[in-house]
């Protein structure tokens, strides 16, 4: 196995709210001078955006860089971050003041108008990880063997397999990392208060999370054709822009997301959306589990490509759905029950890294939360102290 198979470039994007004293959202403006500390939907919820990296260890310094500086600051304030991804007690919607922006990107702030009249605020303020990761160009280049098909081509159709096998296996993400099994019952009305077991392990990832009021069904014959899809679905006014896309992965261009973009320019890197906030956490996210991400996506760019038909994609989501319920018991994949499938694909992996020590510590530190130790397991046992 290649060395640089394990290269790459890194980035997370780190979705927090802030809170004041009182454990309510903080009402004052974003108090931050730094792009790398910026906003996603709403004026409190901040988004630390880590530098591109060289490696995981890198990016969770970076990380941790800017969650420090973030906390230092917003100390001075009397406020702190809200390290889950279900927000805490909401009164009414008023507390959710749409990111402010304005000039020559007051188009932002229209865009977040528009999503709050089509989903409401409150669902906006679920919060997570984004996972970015890019191949070196390298490694890439070593598995370019055809010389009738240009290497840009063959890198965009590379990533585009690997768009494919990531949403068939988002499954696996979710069962693993799934950790916000508890909410506040101010999320689902006014007036309703108190923290509740919600029934699922990532609410955000189930069925109640972030999702288009449509199943989307996208054209995967090949990357031009999926992007004109997605562009039809724009066309009819049922998304807004690319953006709004949300599904568990996307392939990103470099610079500005959009389909132009991403049409013009080609595939820059691969972003894994389906990470939760870990509260057990300090940075909200652990390092074994970014770790397994990359192996995962090794991986999957060498399976098989298949036809990612309709009814594949709507069993995708299905299936992500349903490892999102803490009660996975009666839970399958396809007519296997959703731990062995998920025994079995770690089996498979351990086999692609036999070689690699590290790799299979980390393949082996997964599967112990198949037996028990699921992040949401962890969570519920100690759930006296959520707040």
């Amino acid at each position: 196995m290649e060395k640089s198979i394990f290269d790459g470039k890194f980035g997370l994007e780190r979705e927090t709210l802030r809170i004041d004293g009182n454990g309510r959202l903080a009402q004052t403006l974003h108090p931050f001078d730094d792009e790398n500390l910026s906003r996603d939907f709403c004026e409190n919820q901040l988004e630390i955006i880590t530098p591109v990296c060289n490696n995981i260890s890198e990016v969770m310094t970076a990380l941790e860089a800017l969650d420090t500086k973030a906390r230092t600051i917003l100390d001075k304030n009397c406020e702190s971050l809200w390290l889950y991804s279900n927000p805490p007690y909401i009164e009414n919607e008023a507390e959710i003041p749409i990111a402010q922006y304005d000039g020559i990107l007051s188009a932002k702030h229209d865009y977040r108008i528009s999503l709050a009249r089509r989903y409401g605020k409150r669902m906006m303020l679920y919060s997570g990880i984004h996972f970015n990761f890019s191949f070196s160009e390298d490694y890439l280049k070593s598995l370019h063997t055809n010389q009738e098909q240009t290497y840009e081509d063959f890198k965009n159709a590379a990533y585009f397999r690997l768009l494919k096998q990531v949403s068939r296996y988002s499954w696996l993400m979710v069962l693993l990392t799934a950790a916000s099994p508890m909410y506040d019952l101010s999320f689902d009305k006014d007036g309703e208060h108190g923290a509740s077991f919600s029934g699922f392990a990532s609410m955000r990832s189930s069925r109640k999370g972030y999702w288009n009021q449509f199943v989307p069904q996208l054209d995967y014959s090949d990357l031009p054709s999926y992007i004109e899809s997605i562009r039809n679905y724009i066309k009819k006014g049922v998304l807004f822009s690319a953006g709004e896309l949300y599904l568990p992965v996307r392939l990103k261009p470099r610079g500005e997301n959009s389909a132009e973009a991403l049409l013009s320019g080609g595939v820059d890197h691969i972003e894994l959306r389906m990470f939760d906030l870990n509260p057990l956490e300090k940075l909200g996210i652990a390092q074994n589990d970014l770790e397994f991400a990359h192996l995962f996506l090794i991986y999957l760019l060498h399976l098989e490509d298949f036809d990612f038909m309709p009814e594949l994609q709507e069993k995708a989501i299905k299936d992500h759905q349903s490892a999102a319920l803490y009660d996975i018991s009666d839970v399958t994949v396809g007519s296997v029950p959703m731990k062995e499938a998920a025994n079995k694909f770690l089996d498979e992996m351990g086999k692609f890294f036999s070689e690699v020590t590290e790799a299979n510590d980390i393949i082996e530190y997964e599967r112990r939360k198949l037996n028990g130790e699921r992040i949401c397991e962890k969570i519920m046992a100690g759930s006296r102290s959520y707040v």
